[in-house]
């Protein structure tokens, strides 16, 4: 029973959270984009979607971490979170200013740069191991290369349509998608830089949350600290108060729902899971937004399904379970301190093959 909770906790728990955080930022980019077609101006949204997901937060804060014992603040800490707090609303800048360039499939298809380039900083920063010659190793190079190529699959090869529209306002949607892809490149460019960010960021609350682990307080601190610093930049760039003023429309429902479920929700599972299992687990999932974003393309917006999209979410789905072959076999050896599961002897230690098995 010990051995089950344990397996939930450390494997089931944060994947089931990271596909709902995936299926929320799918869901939060579309509604953002529908409100940005309706006049809202993306600094408008940050501003009150942070300020939302802080509110939110304040009293979660205090109910998850009201007898835990946690150390004092220092001013590294305290520099820490208002440099997560700049890097992050930088990122909400380039990240939304692009999507309101392109499109959330062009968003989604960008952030196959995150996992690359975390991986790369964690080896950097001897948070991830690089060992050439170890199959866990292998495995999450091989599983990274073939899941951003099955990424890029589903953008660049379309195919046969499998299922076809059946709702006639998403072939307005895709009529209004083509006129602004005059601006792609400026919003390919702008999310480039923002998902290279990200990923600095994710090294960066990773280290922060193991010297401070209250994530809610840390998150709470980070959503307060973005609100601070993008309340006077906004207004400078958006002057005009009436942009301010927001309707009871997708707009207002686009806030709510990237506040609460976006920002405070996505940002907690984040950090939690970037202590649990590090930055290159948390980064890993970003490719399957291109596969959840087909398929609630389907399901809510009556979009075609194409064949390019089936074959690229399987070879998604290929080199994601790769990839977590290599960082559960990583984190068995880590645990029993040998080079790799199967180099354990059995004859040696039967009760501790059983338990390798049931745990695997």
């Amino acid at each position: 029973m010990a051995r089950g909770r344990r397996f939930c906790y450390r494997e089931v728990l944060p994947f089931t959270l990271m596909v709902m955080v995936e299926c929320a930022n799918v869901g939060s980019s579309t509604l953002y984009k529908a409100a940005t077609l309706k006049g809202m101006s993306y600094c408008v949204f940050i501003v009150y979607s942070y300020a939302v997901s802080a509110l939110v937060l304040i009293p979660l804060a205090f109910f998850f971490h009201r007898k835990t014992a946690l150390p004092p603040f220092d001013k590294f800490l305290v520099g820490r979170i208002c440099l997560l707090g700049v890097l992050g609303f930088t990122c909400q800048m380039l990240g939304y200013k692009g999507i309101e360039y392109a499109s959330p499939t062009l968003g989604s298809a960008m952030s196959n740069l995150t996992p690359a380039c975390t991986f790369i900083l964690a080896i950097i920063f001897r948070m991830e191991r690089l060992e050439v010659r170890s199959p866990s190793t292998v495995a999450k190079i091989i599983g990274t290369i073939v899941l951003i190529s099955g990424a890029f699959v589903v953008i660049l090869y379309t195919g046969p349509a499998i299922v076809t529209e059946t709702i006639s306002q998403s072939i307005s949607l895709n009529h209004i998608l083509k006129l602004l892809r005059s601006n792609w490149s400026i919003g390919g460019l702008l999310l480039a830089i923002d998902y290279v960010i990200l990923a600095v960021w994710y090294i960066i609350q990773a280290q922060t949350v193991k010297k401070y682990p209250a994530e809610f307080i840390l998150v709470f601190l980070y959503n307060l600290c973005i609100t601070v610093i993008s309340t006077p930049v906004c207004l400078i760039i958006e002057p005009n108060l009436s942009a301010w003023k927001i309707k009871a429309d997708v707009a207002l429902l686009s806030i709510l729902y990237t506040g609460i479920v976006g920002s405070a929700f996505g940002t907690v599972v984040h950090t939690w899971s970037l202590k649990t299992k590090g930055p290159v687990y948390v980064a890993l999932f970003r490719p399957l937004s291109i596969a959840i974003a087909a398929v609630m393309g389907v399901i809510f917006l009556g979009e075609a399904l194409y064949l390019g999209s089936v074959v690229g979410a399987i070879i998604i789905a290929v080199g994601f379970y790769v990839v977590m072959w290599g960082k559960a076999n990583e984190e068995m050896s880590e645990d029993f301190g040998v080079d790799s599961v199967e180099s354990l002897p059995t004859s040696t230690a039967p009760l501790l093959q059983d338990y390798i098995s049931e745990e695997k």
